[in-house]
């Protein structure tokens, strides 16, 4: 149900985006519409891992690298690996005293998990097994590549705004302009959209890692008390996290702000934690 409810959901995106791109330039625009979500997504495929990490300063966790932090965390995510059979990820630290984590990479062969030093430090084991087996739910799921291809394209839809209110839609009825209308569309109503389905894709996708977690765990009591935890710590320290990457990480890293439950990027940990007790 989640993977229909997400492909319908992108179904939808693709196609404000050209409706888009048509508003704005009849068929050329519909064309520079398709221009830009291809060009954007193969950046994005290649090249938002790295970004992220870089971001934040993540630092790799080998055995020869963070060796303390890999003998906790390696074995734990090398035998989850093989239960969901996945190949080993590889594994980052961040220094950041905010508790969270997130995974990224364009398929299980290129992954990599990353975790706070904060998330570190307040788990026990059982709890980080439930977050390790989130994140990893995310890389078997693909759902990073999935919402790299949502935030793409809602990018792609927002420049698109931006150049009808600076250069107006196509007046030219036999292209299939939408003129005035079609900028003011642009301008106000299909962002608003984009943001609101983009958003909507990313809390699909958390359902469907926790679920993953509780599965391949084998019990959903690690990843409900990790999720416990993080929101309560989240609240006292919250990350000063780029709102770019706020969809990647296990909790939303704004804990401490007041936000619409349409605009946010995750469900609520209460209704996370409510539907993870349905399945004990």
């Amino acid at each position: 149900m989640n993977g229909l409810k997400t492909a319908i959901l992108l179904g939808l995106m693709s196609g404000l985006l050209l409706m888009g791109g048509q508003a704005l330039g009849g068929r050329s625009g519909l064309y520079l519409g398709l221009l830009l979500a291809v060009g954007m997504n193969f950046f994005s495929y290649f090249f938002s891992d790295k970004l992220a990490l870089s971001m934040y300063s993540a630092q790799p966790v080998s055995e020869n690298e963070n060796r303390e932090v890999w003998k906790r965390v390696g074995p734990l995510v090398r035998n989850l690996c093989q239960s969901m059979e996945l190949p080993m990820p590889k594994l980052w630290l961040i220094p950041e005293d905010s508790p969270n984590a997130f995974a990224t990479g364009r398929n299980p062969a290129h992954a990599s998990v990353a975790f706070t030093e904060g998330l570190l430090r307040i788990l026990d084991d059982r709890e980080l097994e439930g977050v390790v087996a989130h994140e990893l739910g995310h890389v078997k799921h693909r759902d990073i590549l999935i919402s790299s291809v949502a935030a793409t394209i809602a990018a792609a839809i927002t420049m698109l705004a931006r150049m009808a209110f600076f250069f107006g839609g196509r007046r030219d009825d036999e292209d299939g302009g939408g003129g005035a209308l079609g900028g003011i569309f642009m301008l106000i109503l299909a962002p608003i959209a984009a943001m609101l389905i983009q958003m909507a894709i990313s809390r699909t996708r958390e359902y469907s890692a926790d679920a993953a977690a509780a599965r391949y765990a084998g019990t959903p009591s690690g990843l409900v008390s990790a999720l416990g935890k993080l929101e309560g710590w989240s609240r006292r320290i919250p990350m000063d996290a780029s709102p770019a990457t706020a969809h990647m990480f296990i909790i939303k890293p704004f804990s401490g702000q007041a936000m619409m439950r349409l605009f946010s990027t995750h469900p609520s940990t209460e209704q996370r934690i409510a539907r993870l007790q349905a399945l004990r």
